[in-house]
C-alpha cells in the first residue's frame, strides 16, 4: 500500500481554482489522471473544454456547473461526466469552500496504462 496525502496548505492556482494533482504518481499505474480541486467562495473556473473525458465528484459544499444547457446545482455526493470538447465551468456563489475531485482520461492514457501493465507482468 502507498498513501498519497493531500497538502491542503500548499494548493496551487489552476484555472481560477486551487488544486493539487494527486494522480499520476510514480508507483501507481492508472489509465487516468486526477486532481483535488477547491473553489473558494465567489470564485469560478474558466469555461473550458478539452479532448479528454472527465468526471467530477463533489466532496464538500455546493456550487453550480455551467454548460451549454445552463446552470445546474452541484453538491456533495453528486457526480458529473463531461464528454470530450463539452465546455464546462464551476462557480461557487456560496459562503464556504466547494471541493471536488476531478478524474480525466483519453485513449493515449489508456494505451500507456496497458503498455505499463504488460511490462509489469
Amino acid at each position: 500500500m502507498e498513501l498519497r496525502k493531500l497538502d491542503r496548505d500548499n494548493l496551487k492556482q489552476d484555472n481560477g481554482l486551487v488544486a493539487q494533482r494527486l494522480v499520476p504518481w510514480e508507483l501507481l499505474n492508472a489509465p487516468f489522471e486526477g486532481s483535488w480541486c477547491v473553489v473558494r467562495p465567489g470564485a469560478e473556473s474558466g469555461a473550458h473544454g478539452h479532448h479528454e473525458y472527465e468526471i467530477w465528484v463533489a466532496m464538500t459544499g455546493q456550487a453550480e456547473i455551467i454548460t451549454a444547457e445552463g446552470a445546474t446545482e452541484f453538491k456533495a455526493g453528486d457526480i458529473v461526466h463531461f464528454t470530450p470538447h463539452e465546455e464546462h465551468q464551476v462557480v461557487n456563489r456560496g459562503e464556504e469552500d466547494f471541493q471536488f475531485y476531478s478524474i480525466w482520461w483519453d485513449a493515449e492514457l489508456s494505451e500507456k496504462f496497458a503498455a505499463r501493465h504488460a511490462e509489469s507482468r
